[in-house]
């Protein structure tokens, strides 16, 4: 059994175009509780590096990454 936990927000920025996934979802996080998780849903291909990125070069963790019927989904887990 895989442990799936439920994201406390969600942030759909399909159809934006970079960089524009990964500030909405910085404003996101920064008006989250420490521990709380944020799934992003991003159609721009350039996203996965800019996460990857970002996630490295913060406090945030990057729990998940994966692609689905085109879109690009992420699990972050609030610093």
């Amino acid at each position: 059994m895989s442990f799936n936990p439920e994201p406390d927000h969600l942030l759909d920025a399909s159809e934006l175009n970079c960089p524009l996934p990964l500030l909405k979802a910085k404003q996101a996080l920064s008006k989250m509780d420490v521990g709380q998780l944020l799934q992003v849903i991003a159609t721009d291909a350039g996203s996965v590096r800019d996460f990857k990125t970002y996630t490295d070069q913060s406090d945030h963790v990057l729990l998940k990454s994966f692609t689905d019927q085109g879109k690009f989904i992420y699990l972050i887990q609030r610093g």
